[in-house]
């Protein structure tokens, strides 16, 4: 028995947009840390702010899932 109605989405638009902002905070993390090398020399760059930033990212992402909007 479906008691969802049809045509709605699981997630609103705001869950939606806090997802792609959390997805962009991930990526940004994977490209820090892909600075990691010899010829960049950001080694405190690669080893401590990629993987704050992926947290970061996770935790957004975590919240977009379960942010539910006030309804007035």
């Amino acid at each position: 028995m479906n008691t969802t109605p049809q045509g709605r989405f699981a997630f609103s638009k705001i869950n939606y947009i806090i997802m792609l902002a959390g997805i962009a905070i991930l990526a940004l993390g994977y490209i820090v840390m892909s600075m990691e090398t010899a010829e960049y020399g950001f080694g405190t760059l690669g080893l401590t702010v990629g993987p704050i930033l992926l947290m970061l990212g996770f935790v957004v992402e975590f919240f977009a899932i379960f942010y539910k909007q006030k309804r007035s």
